[in-house]
C-alpha cells in the first residue's frame, strides 16, 4: 500500500480501499507502459534535425580580441567559424588563435589555417576533409603565424 492511499484513507476513513487500489494499480501500469514508450521515442533521433544542427557555419572578422569570446561561443554552440584576421594587427591575432585553440581542444574539434589570414574552427560534429596548398608561405613567414 502506498503512502498516497494511506493518507488518503486516514483523513477520509473511505471503506473503498480495494477500489482505489486497483484503480492505482492500473494506473502505474499505464504509467509504465507511457514511459516505456517515452524512453523508446528518446532514442530516436531525426536526421533532418541532426542535418540541420551540423549544417551552419559563422564567417567572422574580428576587428579587436574582445570578438574572440563571441567567436569561441559559437564554436561552443557547433557552428564552424571561418576567421579572417586581415582586419587585426598581428599581435591581436595571434591572441586570438591562441584562445580559440584552448576552445577548440576543449570541444574535441579542430583548426586549420585556410590562408595567410584565414582560419576554420570546426567542432567535434563537423568534418572537414581535403588540403589547401602551402603557396601562402612567405606571407606566413613575415608575420611569425
Amino acid at each position: 500500500m502506498s503512502i498516497k492511499n494511506k493518507i488518503k484513507t486516514f483523513f477520509t476513513m473511505d471503506d473503498e480501499y480495494e477500489y482505489v487500489e486497483e484503480q492505482d494499480e492500473e494506473q502505474e501500469q499505464e504509467d509504465n507502459s507511457a514511459n516505456h514508450s517515452q524512453k523508446h521515442s528518446q532514442n530516436v533521433v531525426s536526421l533532418k534535425s541532426m542535418q540541420q544542427a551540423s549544417s551552419k557555419m559563422v564567417l567572422s572578422e574580428p576587428r579587436s580580441y574582445g570578438e574572440a569570446q563571441e567567436i569561441a561561443d559559437n564554436i561552443v554552440n557547433r557552428r564552424a567559424v571561418v576567421i579572417n584576421l586581415q582586419r587585426v594587427d598581428n599581435d591581436q591575432g595571434k591572441r586570438i588563435i591562441d584562445f580559440l585553440s584552448g576552445t577548440v581542444y576543449a570541444i574535441n574539434g579542430d583548426i586549420q589555417k585556410l590562408g595567410p589570414d584565414t582560419f576554420l574552427c570546426t567542432p567535434d560534429n563537423v568534418n572537414v576533409s581535403g588540403v589547401i596548398t602551402d603557396t601562402y608561405e612567405e606571407d606566413e613567414i613575415e608575420k611569425g603565424w
